[in-house]
């Protein structure tokens, strides 16, 4: 049995109408799209979260975080049942001109960006609850 849940800090990291996304190789959502992020530490704010994560899996800065929304999904297939809370935060980058790295190749084939409005498939569980909730990332001061 699961010792509870993992709570999750992932990053919308905007740059123009894109979003930035990584193809997952760990066992969970293998060979799926996904948000950059990782587990919140004991103490940690998910603001620090998120700016730790985005730098460990991608090297890049990042700026203006803020919290948009949570999605909650339990993972029943597998070996090992998996309860995971996704606390969403938005970002945009420091510098416009860094490049994100595959920091982890381990864990993830590579970084790219895509267009919100055609993300590549499949995409990792909680990315797709959060936008089955109809969830604009953007700010509307940019649209």
């Amino acid at each position: 049995m699961s010792s509870g849940p993992v709570i999750g800090v992932v990053v919308i990291l905007i740059k123009g109408n894109t979003v930035l996304l990584g193809r997952r190789r760990s066992s969970v959502g293998h060979n799926t799209y996904a948000l950059p992020g990782g587990r919140l530490e004991f103490g940690e704010s998910f603001e620090e979260c998120a700016a730790r994560e985005v730098k460990e899996e991608t090297g890049l800065h990042i700026k203006e975080i803020q919290y948009l929304t949570v999605t909650n999904d339990v993972y029943t297939e597998g070996e090992k049942p998996l309860h995971l809370v996704a606390v969403y935060m938005r970002a945009s980058l420091s510098d416009p001109d860094q490049l994100p790295e595959n920091m982890e190749p381990d864990k993830c084939y590579g970084w790219d960006w895509y267009d919100w409005k055609n993300l590549p498939q499949p995409l990792f569980r909680p990315l797709e609850t959060m936008l089955k909730s109809g969830l604009n990332p953007f700010p509307t001061n940019l649209n």
